[in-house]
């Protein structure tokens, strides 16, 4: 099986912007996504599958939840895709491929990913990438750093090029952040830019505020999701030994 989305709800907006927030450097993208769908009451709408996922069901507010989700607001035109476990190696492409033809099905006027950059002095920048020349120029006015030489990996990576090559809008939002913590503080300047791209009013002074106890839940979700895989390749394993 493939990676699909899994949609609940109907979704009928026009020309929306598509947010996607996967774990990454200091988690910035997961956190930023969170933030956003909890601040602006956005109401989820569909989930993503694979038999690629590891087993595991987030737990919130009492209720199980698949851990990649689709969040929608038509007050401000907004999709986010968001999950709360690393993506393994071998669905990364299959992620990719998937949520842009379901951009391009939506209609969707261009895609923006959240993550977090390695800190290259103070904590005082956000990086971008974008897959136009006219998106290029659109971030260097909003202040937005552009990487002109250099990689980056993972989904935002893979989406990123997929998206040029297919002359499809996207755009990468890197804040620098811390390499081995959950780092809130880059996950506010994400958004912060993000902000000016897509006009929305947000207050990230609580993203600050609610930092200890977000983190404890993304750490405790994705140790979960890290265990749970192992556990089941562990198992899948033995059973080969007595087939």
């Amino acid at each position: 099986m493939a990676v699909r989305i899994i949609e609940t709800e109907k979704i009928s907006m026009k020309g929306p912007t598509l947010v996607e927030g996967f774990p990454g450097l200091g988690l910035v993208g997961t956190i930023a996504a969170t933030y956003l769908v909890d601040k602006l009451k956005m109401k989820q709408v569909g989930y993503i599958v694979s038999e690629k996922f590891p087993p595991i069901a987030a737990i919130h507010n009492n209720t199980p939840l698949h851990p990649a989700r689709v969040y929608a607001s038509t007050e401000h035109n907004l999709l986010v895709v968001l999950s709360e476990f690393i993506i393994p190696l071998n669905a990364v492409y299959d992620l990719s491929e998937t949520l842009i033809d379901w951009a391009m099905k939506k209609k969707v006027s261009r895609i923006i990913s959240l993550g977090g950059i390695v800190i290259q002095g103070e904590q005082d920048e956000v990086f971008g990438i974008a897959s136009k020349e006219d998106l290029v120029q659109e971030l260097g006015k909003q202040g937005v750093k552009m990487i002109k030489e250099g990689a980056t990996t993972g989904v935002n990576g893979l989406l990123l090029a997929d998206c040029a090559t297919r002359g499809f809008p996207a755009i990468s939002l890197l804040a620098e952040a811390k390499q081995n913590h959950m780092d809130p503080m880059g996950a506010a300047m994400v958004i912060e830019a993000l902000k000016k791209i897509v006009r929305l009013d947000i207050d990230t002074k609580d993203l600050v505020k609610e930092s200890k106890e977000l983190e404890a839940k993304m750490k405790d979700l994705i140790e979960k999701a890290s265990d749970a895989s192992k556990h089941y390749k562990e198992v899948e394993e033995m059973g080969a030994m007595y087939r």
